[in-house]
């Protein structure tokens, strides 16, 4: 386990700013309210996700598919613990990527079990084009991914 605690240190930091963010925004932003932060760009607004990542089946009322992405996210959650738990500290950029998705999981897992629902507040946008709002968790599990997708690819051996 100690061989461990840097990463989980790091996770537990970053599930502590995913979940503070997310308090702010309650407290400060009414619900579907946004607060400009560059005009024409980005935007700090009140979301409330039903759905997965990015607002993907955010819209269905379905009992069936929160359980089912519950259920997922539990399953998800487990096994990268298990990975990362066997992942020994030397591979340093595996570590990190399953650290940051660690820390994101846990973060939106936590605010399905206890809300119902995750907190999205940072919401991009340019020219017509508009991003689905996300989370620091969100965050998290992208370039989590992104960079576990890469030590895949691009690791030697």
């Amino acid at each position: 386990m100690k061989r461990h605690s840097p990463s989980l240190i790091l996770a537990l930091l970053l599930l502590v700013a995913d979940q503070l963010t997310k308090l702010l925004i309650v407290r400060s932003i009414p619900l579907y309210e946004s607060s400009r932060v560059i005009p024409g760009f980005f935007d700090l607004t009140h979301i409330r996700n039903r759905g997965a990542i990015f607002g993907f089946l955010n819209q269905s009322d379905s009992e069936l598919i929160r359980f089912g992405l519950l259920a997922a996210s539990l399953f998800a959650l487990v096994f990268i613990l298990v990975y990362f738990f066997r992942t020994p500290p030397t591979e340093k950029s595996l570590k990190l990527a399953l650290t940051l998705i660690l820390a994101g999981a846990t973060g939106n897992m936590a605010d399905r079990i206890i809300k119902g629902y995750v907190v999205d507040f940072l919401d991009f946008y340019a020219s017509g084009w508009h991003f689905p709002s996300f989370n620091v968790a969100d965050s998290c599990i992208t370039c989590g991914a992104a960079l576990l997708l890469f030590v895949f690819f691009f690791r030697k051996g």
